[in-house]
């Protein structure tokens, strides 16, 4: 194996750098779909907060977890997303 050169660093942040991007467009589809299901709750007058729902999002997610990341990170990564996107359908609400 031979030894580990700056230019190897460089390389590996351009290579998390785009899969940020990945991330953050996969994010804004999701909250597209959050602000959809947001309307739909408040027009059936639904509210924001499903705890069996999160519980359902934590189950998927941890059930297709290959690692490397453990299990507790992948629901506390979760649980933020979750918190903004319940944000983003309060913030809504109000905007109407």
């Amino acid at each position: 194996m031979t030894e580990p050169k700056a230019e190897d660093l460089v390389h590996c942040r351009a290579r998390i750098d785009a899969i940020d991007v990945e991330l953050l467009a996969l994010l804004n589809r999701r909250t597209e779909i959050v602000e959809e299901i947001g309307r739909i709750k408040e027009s059936l007058a639904i509210g924001i907060y499903e705890p069996k729902r999160e519980e359902q999002v934590f189950a998927n997610v941890l059930s297709h977890n290959g690692g490397p990341l453990p299990a507790e990170a992948v629901k506390r990564i979760f649980e933020r997303i979750i918190d903004e996107m319940r944000t983003v359908q309060k913030m809504n609400r109000k905007s109407c």
